[in-house]
């Protein structure tokens, strides 16, 4: 499909004379484009489900997830791939992104390199990427051929290949095994992809990397039990996880937390109310799953 046919590079009636109009209605113009993007997304969530849970299989049996794009789309993934050991306290090579043009495109575009499908391929094999592990292709126009160089790569590896795109029947769908498209519409300003597309992609990066850290056990209900108390703010955070979890006093929370300096450690004696070493066992029997751990 040629580039000017692609639904991303459309112009949008809705915006047309947006040049002209005062600065309130111009905003509110562009919140009402927003307000698309979220049920675009939820069209996908089937497929975004199958790709969580070809994720977590991965993950489980020793594979890494692995994000690349070029541009707007490179930058989403190692967004997405930075935060989760800070979230989630997973080592950093188990989500990890891969932008066209290396670290020095984060900050400054150069989208050269994203023209060829052999530098999509050589910076992914450069990882380390094997048959174990999983690869999300990120293109906005889903015709990006360092992304679809990559996912070539990965396919003739045997990996489990994922694509999101925001634009209908792309080629980065057709060559991956589960195809992810929202499909926003037209941008505000025409092809600007940071904008709506980039918007969509990364609530769908949100749903993956934490959807999946979350059936891996990383969270119990909805807190951050694996967080790690490395400053004062984090100490705070994770005695008060301690204690919504457990249903106990702050002060309480502080002291398990001052014994153990594990949170969920923290939380399976106070609910169990066990020794240290007997919640560090259940914990460890349970695969580090606080819910787990509590219900053996």
């Amino acid at each position: 499909m040629k580039l000017e046919q692609l639904l991303t590079e459309q112009a949008n009636p809705a915006s047309a004379s947006i040049d002209s109009l005062p600065t309130e209605a111009m905003l509110g113009i562009i919140n009402a484009e927003d307000r698309r993007i979220a049920d675009s997304v939820q069209q996908e969530i089937p497929r975004i489900a199958l790709a969580v849970d070809g994720i977590v299989a991965a993950m489980r049996n020793g594979g890494r997830l692995f994000y690349i794009g070029a541009g707007t789309s490179g930058r989403l993934g190692v967004l997405d791939a930075a935060e989760c050991p800070p979230t989630f306290s997973i080592p950093y090579e188990l989500v990890q992104g891969i932008i066209a043009g290396g670290e020095g495109a984060l900050s400054k575009a150069t989208e050269a390199t994203e023209d060829d499908p052999a530098i999509g391929e050589r910076d992914l094999i450069e990882r380390g990427f094997t048959a174990a592990d999983v690869l999300v292709g990120i293109a906005a126009s889903g015709r990006t051929p360092y992304v679809l160089g990559a996912i070539r790569k990965a396919r003739e590896l045997g990996a489990l290949t994922v694509g999101i795109s925001c634009t209908p029947g792309s080629e980065l769908s057709a060559a991956v095994q589960i195809p992810i498209e929202p499909l926003p519409g037209p941008e505000v300003v025409a092809g600007s992809t940071r904008m709506k597309a980039g918007t969509a992609t990364k609530l769908v990066l949100n749903m993956l990397s934490t959807a999946a850290m979350i059936r891996l056990g990383h969270v119990y209900g909805n807190l951050m039990v694996n967080v790690q108390p490395k400053n004062e703010k984090l100490v705070d955070r994770a005695a008060r996880i301690i204690a919504q979890a457990a249903n106990i006093e702050y002060s309480r929370a502080v002291e398990l937390l001052k014994e153990t300096g594990s949170v969920k450690t923290s939380i399976v004696m106070a609910k169990r109310n066990l020794g240290r070493a007997e919640a560090e066992r259940l914990l460890q029997s349970a695969g580090g799953r606080v819910r787990a751990a509590l219900e053996s």
